[in-house]
Protein backbone atom coordinates (compact mmCIF):
# COMPACT_ATOMS: atom_id res chain seq x y z
CA UNK A 1 0.00 0.00 0.00
CA UNK A 2 1.69 3.31 -1.24
CA UNK A 3 0.07 6.74 0.90
CA UNK A 4 -1.11 10.02 -1.94
CA UNK A 5 -1.83 13.33 -0.75
CA UNK A 6 -4.04 13.62 -3.88
CA UNK A 7 -7.50 13.71 -3.71
CA UNK A 8 -8.74 13.20 -7.38
CA UNK A 9 -9.45 10.15 -9.09
CA UNK A 10 -7.81 11.18 -12.10
CA UNK A 11 -4.86 11.86 -9.99
CA UNK A 12 -4.30 8.32 -8.26
CA UNK A 13 -4.49 6.63 -12.24
CA UNK A 14 -1.82 8.85 -12.62
CA UNK A 15 0.05 7.61 -9.68
CA UNK A 16 -0.81 4.10 -9.79
CA UNK A 17 0.39 3.88 -13.25
CA UNK A 18 3.72 5.76 -12.86
CA UNK A 19 4.04 2.96 -9.92
CA UNK A 20 3.50 0.27 -11.96
CA UNK A 21 6.24 1.04 -14.40
CA UNK A 22 8.67 0.78 -11.68
CA UNK A 23 7.67 -3.37 -11.88
CA UNK A 24 9.25 -5.75 -14.46
CA UNK A 25 6.64 -7.84 -16.24
CA UNK A 26 8.58 -10.98 -14.80
CA UNK A 27 7.83 -9.57 -11.48
CA UNK A 28 3.95 -9.12 -11.62
CA UNK A 29 3.20 -12.35 -13.60
CA UNK A 30 5.19 -13.83 -10.40
CA UNK A 31 2.79 -11.81 -8.63
CA UNK A 32 0.14 -12.71 -10.47
CA UNK A 33 0.88 -16.48 -10.15
CA UNK A 34 0.80 -16.02 -6.27
CA UNK A 35 -2.60 -14.15 -6.07
CA UNK A 36 -4.51 -16.29 -8.11
CA UNK A 37 -2.85 -19.59 -6.70
CA UNK A 38 -4.45 -18.27 -3.45
CA UNK A 39 -7.50 -17.06 -4.34
CA UNK A 40 -7.87 -20.55 -6.04
CA UNK A 41 -7.72 -22.29 -2.93
CA UNK A 42 -10.54 -20.11 -1.92
CA UNK A 43 -13.48 -21.92 -0.77
CA UNK A 44 -16.03 -19.89 -2.39
CA UNK A 45 -13.88 -20.13 -5.51
CA UNK A 46 -13.71 -23.70 -5.39
CA UNK A 47 -17.71 -23.56 -4.49
CA UNK A 48 -18.52 -21.51 -7.63
CA UNK A 49 -19.86 -23.33 -11.24
CA UNK A 50 -19.70 -20.28 -12.91
CA UNK A 51 -17.33 -17.43 -12.87
CA UNK A 52 -17.04 -14.05 -14.22
CA UNK A 53 -13.46 -12.87 -15.05
CA UNK A 54 -11.36 -10.80 -17.18
CA UNK A 55 -9.18 -11.32 -19.80
CA UNK A 56 -6.10 -9.42 -18.40
CA UNK A 57 -4.06 -6.23 -19.98
CA UNK A 58 -0.46 -6.59 -19.20
CA UNK A 59 -0.45 -3.92 -16.13
CA UNK A 60 -3.36 -5.77 -14.49
CA UNK A 61 -3.14 -9.36 -12.70
CA UNK A 62 -2.25 -11.39 -15.19
CA UNK A 63 -5.31 -13.69 -15.91
CA UNK A 64 -5.02 -15.58 -19.34
CA UNK A 65 -3.44 -18.77 -18.00
CA UNK A 66 -6.25 -18.80 -14.83
CA UNK A 67 -8.95 -18.60 -17.62
CA UNK A 68 -7.53 -21.21 -19.89
CA UNK A 69 -7.01 -23.39 -17.00
CA UNK A 70 -10.14 -22.95 -14.76
CA UNK A 71 -12.45 -23.66 -18.30
CA UNK A 72 -11.88 -26.95 -18.23
CA UNK A 73 -13.84 -27.06 -14.85
CA UNK A 74 -16.01 -24.27 -14.10
CA UNK A 75 -18.42 -22.40 -16.57
CA UNK A 76 -15.62 -18.98 -17.32
CA UNK A 77 -17.74 -15.57 -18.18
CA UNK A 78 -15.73 -12.64 -19.69
CA UNK A 79 -16.76 -9.43 -20.24
CA UNK A 80 -17.02 -7.87 -24.10
CA UNK A 81 -17.06 -3.81 -24.75
CA UNK A 82 -20.05 -3.02 -27.31
CA UNK A 83 -20.15 0.90 -27.16
CA UNK A 84 -20.39 1.95 -23.70
CA UNK A 85 -21.49 -1.18 -21.94
CA UNK A 86 -20.26 -4.58 -21.34
CA UNK A 87 -21.84 -7.06 -21.99
CA UNK A 88 -20.96 -11.10 -20.59
CA UNK A 89 -20.00 -14.01 -22.64
CA UNK A 90 -18.89 -17.54 -22.10
CA UNK A 91 -15.08 -17.99 -22.96
CA UNK A 92 -15.21 -21.13 -25.30
CA UNK A 93 -11.18 -20.96 -25.46
CA UNK A 94 -8.06 -19.36 -27.27
CA UNK A 95 -9.51 -19.49 -30.16
CA UNK A 96 -12.64 -18.04 -29.94
CA UNK A 97 -11.19 -14.61 -28.71
CA UNK A 98 -10.89 -11.54 -30.99
CA UNK A 99 -9.23 -8.51 -30.37
CA UNK A 100 -11.89 -5.76 -29.00
CA UNK A 101 -11.83 -1.95 -28.97
CA UNK A 102 -9.21 -1.76 -26.43
CA UNK A 103 -6.93 -4.57 -27.39
CA UNK A 104 -8.19 -7.15 -25.38
CA UNK A 105 -8.86 -9.87 -26.57
CA UNK A 106 -12.30 -11.02 -25.86
CA UNK A 107 -15.06 -14.01 -26.60
CA UNK A 108 -16.68 -14.17 -29.50
CA UNK A 109 -19.70 -16.27 -28.94
CA UNK A 110 -23.31 -15.58 -28.34
CA UNK A 111 -23.98 -12.90 -24.90
CA UNK A 112 -25.63 -13.88 -22.46
CA UNK A 113 -28.63 -12.12 -21.54
CA UNK A 114 -29.13 -13.59 -17.90
CA UNK A 115 -26.75 -13.09 -15.19
CA UNK A 116 -28.08 -14.44 -12.52
CA UNK A 117 -25.93 -18.29 -12.91
CA UNK A 118 -23.10 -16.29 -12.13
CA UNK A 119 -21.93 -16.92 -8.68
CA UNK A 120 -18.48 -15.62 -7.98
CA UNK A 121 -17.16 -11.83 -10.21
CA UNK A 122 -13.89 -11.70 -9.96
CA UNK A 123 -13.49 -7.62 -11.09
CA UNK A 124 -9.91 -5.80 -12.12
CA UNK A 125 -9.46 -2.45 -10.91
CA UNK A 126 -7.02 0.43 -11.05
CA UNK A 127 -6.89 0.39 -7.24
CA UNK A 128 -8.87 -0.67 -4.14
CA UNK A 129 -8.90 0.66 -0.99
CA UNK A 130 -9.54 -1.28 2.46
CA UNK A 131 -13.16 -0.71 2.59
CA UNK A 132 -13.29 -2.44 -1.32
CA UNK A 133 -14.43 0.47 -3.14
CA UNK A 134 -12.96 0.51 -6.40
CA UNK A 135 -11.34 2.77 -8.93
CA UNK A 136 -11.63 2.21 -12.39
CA UNK A 137 -10.10 3.60 -15.66
CA UNK A 138 -12.51 6.14 -15.76
CA UNK A 139 -14.74 4.53 -18.77
CA UNK A 140 -17.55 3.74 -16.10
CA UNK A 141 -17.95 -0.08 -17.90
CA UNK A 142 -17.82 -1.70 -14.44
CA UNK A 143 -19.86 0.88 -12.79
CA UNK A 144 -22.58 -0.14 -15.29
CA UNK A 145 -22.01 -3.87 -14.74
CA UNK A 146 -21.89 -4.62 -11.24
CA UNK A 147 -25.47 -3.58 -10.38
CA UNK A 148 -26.62 -5.68 -12.79
CA UNK A 149 -24.57 -8.68 -10.76
CA UNK A 150 -25.95 -10.62 -7.67
CA UNK A 151 -22.90 -12.51 -7.62
CA UNK A 152 -20.25 -12.04 -4.86
CA UNK A 153 -17.58 -9.59 -5.63
CA UNK A 154 -13.64 -9.98 -5.29
CA UNK A 155 -11.47 -7.32 -6.68
CA UNK A 156 -7.98 -8.48 -7.31
CA UNK A 157 -5.05 -5.70 -8.20
CA UNK A 158 -1.69 -5.88 -6.90
CA UNK A 159 -0.57 -4.83 -3.35
CA UNK A 160 0.68 -1.29 -4.50
CA UNK A 161 -2.35 -0.48 -5.60
CA UNK A 162 -4.20 -0.44 -2.41
CA UNK A 163 -5.06 3.04 -1.79
CA UNK A 164 -5.79 4.35 1.90
CA UNK A 165 -9.18 5.65 1.35
CA UNK A 166 -10.58 6.35 -2.69
CA UNK A 167 -13.11 8.99 -3.40
CA UNK A 168 -16.18 7.61 -4.39
CA UNK A 169 -19.58 8.99 -5.82
CA UNK A 170 -23.23 7.68 -5.44
CA UNK A 171 -23.19 4.96 -7.96
CA UNK A 172 -19.66 3.11 -7.04
CA UNK A 173 -20.43 -0.69 -5.84
CA UNK A 174 -17.92 -1.92 -3.59
CA UNK A 175 -16.12 -5.57 -3.59
CA UNK A 176 -17.47 -7.81 -0.99
CA UNK A 177 -13.03 -8.50 -0.73
CA UNK A 178 -10.62 -7.54 -2.41
CA UNK A 179 -7.29 -9.76 -2.94
CA UNK A 180 -3.44 -8.56 -3.59
CA UNK A 181 -0.63 -11.07 -3.40
CA UNK A 182 -0.34 -10.72 0.17
CA UNK A 183 -3.92 -12.36 0.39
CA UNK A 184 -7.44 -11.30 1.57
CA UNK A 185 -7.28 -7.16 2.76
CA UNK A 186 -10.48 -6.59 2.60
CA UNK A 187 -13.80 -7.76 3.26
CA UNK A 188 -17.39 -6.48 3.65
Amino acid sequence: MFSLSMHTKKEIRKAVAERKKTYMPDELRRKSEVLLSALEQYPLFQRAETVLLYYSLPDEVFTHEFVARWSKEKEIILPVVTGDTLELCRYEGPESLKKGSYGIDEPTGIRLKDYSHIQLAIIPGVGFDMEGNRLGRGKGYYDRLLPQLNAYKIGICFQFQIIPQLPTDTFDIRMDEVWTEEGCISRK
